[in-house]
């Protein structure tokens, strides 16, 4: 993610020209990234009810994310007031949440569903759905003009399989994942903060290339 989005950066100030609209490449390597997030969402869900989150909590960390997704809407349309970001990652990553939390319970129907959104999202399109006010669950035509683009289909069906990849890696103990433990701490620090990391890193990238680029 931080390479990806220091590449955007630089494009941003016009160091490099890569095309992250139409190279293979680029939207591949996003592609993987949005994946990643939304399969290690639906895991996440597994380690909160496996721990007795109740619905206080669940709803706060909701509320926490919405937050954050309206935060990153505001300062989208700040930069880029005809691309704003008005459903991205925080915004489904909401949102499939709360539609995946009743599965944590039924792994293997989180899994069947979650295969069969992946290849909805991925192989149905309808014009209906390029309006903006249906955009944000998928099957459009082409991607909407805007910064970042995650709906739900085919993005929330990660969710669901991330729930049961997270539920057969708990019931084996966590012993698939204990080498992790052994990671470098700021490594560690960047998995236990990941919400905070994201929100800052971007603010943090931009104004050091501009100090560095003069502009």
């Amino acid at each position: 993610m931080f390479v990806y989005h220091f590449a955007f950066d630089l494009r941003y100030y016009r160091v490099i020209a890569a095309d992250f609209e139409n190279d293979p490449f680029w939207l591949g390597f996003r592609a993987l990234i949005v994946a990643s997030f939304m399969t290690l969402v639906g895991s996440s869900l597994v380690l909160a009810y496996r721990a007795g989150a109740t619905p206080g909590h669940f709803w706060r960390r909701i509320g926490v994310i919405a937050a954050c997704a309206i935060a990153a809407s505001i300062g989208s349309f700040v930069m880029f007031p005809r691309t704003f970001i008005y459903f991205g990652i925080l915004h489904c990553i909401a949102l499939a949440s709360i539609l995946a939390w009743p599965l944590v319970r039924w792994p293997r129907v989180a899994l069947v569903i979650g295969v069969a959104v992946i290849v909805a999202g991925s192989a149905f399109s309808n014009p209906l759905f390029d309006e903006r006010a249906l955009s944000w669950i998928g099957f459009t035509t082409h991607k909407p003009a805007t910064e970042d683009y995650v709906p739900l289909a085919p993005w929330a069906g990660f969710v669901l399989i991330g729930i049961t990849l997270g539920t057969a890696i708990a019931r084996r103990g966590y012993r698939p994942v204990a080498p992790l433990a052994r990671a470098p701490s700021w490594l560690r620090f960047l998995g236990r903060h990941s919400l905070i990391v994201y929100m800052v890193h971007q603010p943090i990238l931009l104004a050091a290339l501009w100090i560095v680029a003069g502009r």
